[in-house]
C-alpha cells in the first residue's frame, strides 16, 4: 500500500546534463547527435521515482509500469535538462505523475504522464527468481 504520507501535488525536480552516452546516435535510437528519447524517459522516470521515495518504508520501492510522453524539442550534447514530476493521482499502490522536462532556456522539451506501483523490493525480486 502506498504510504499515507504521499499526497497529491508532491513535486520533485532533477537536473541532468546531456553527455555523449545520452545521444540518439550513441544509443541507437536515432542517427543524430541529440538527446535520445530513451535517455530522456529514464531521466523522467528517475525523477518520478525520487518524488515518492522519501515517503516509503525502507523495504519498499516503486516500479514503473507505464509512460506516455511527447518529446517536443531536440537537445544537443552539453545541454542541461530539468525534469519535473508531480503526483496527480494515488489509487492503492498505483501512483500517477505528470512529468515535464525543460531546457536551460525554460523551453518545454517533453511532457507526459507516468505510472509507478509501490512494491516490497525483496518480495518483488523473489518472484523473479522463483
Amino acid at each position: 500500500m502506498a504510504s499515507s504520507e504521499i499526497t497529491l501535488g508532491i513535486t520533485h525536480q532533477n537536473l541532468f546534463k546531456v553527455e555523449v552516452i545520452h545521444l540518439a546516435n550513441h544509443l541507437g535510437s536515432g542517427a543524430l547527435p541529440v538527446l535520445a528519447t530513451p535517455a530522456l524517459i529514464a531521466w523522467m522516470e528517475n525523477t518520478a521515482m525520487e518524488t515518492v521515495a522519501p515517503f516509503l518504508p525502507s523495504t519498499d520501492t516503486t516500479v514503473g509500469t507505464s509512460i506516455a510522453i511527447k518529446h517536443l524539442k531536440a537537445s544537443p550534447v552539453h545541454a542541461e535538462i530539468t525534469c519535473h514530476a508531480t503526483v496527480t493521482e494515488i489509487e492503492g499502490r498505483r501512483i500517477r505523475f505528470e512529468i515535464k522536462a525543460f531546457d536551460a532556456q525554460k523551453n518545454l522539451v517533453s511532457e507526459g504522464t507516468h505510472e509507478r506501483f509501490v512494491v516490497d523490493a525483496e518480495r518483488f525480486m523473489q518472484k523473479l527468481i522463483g
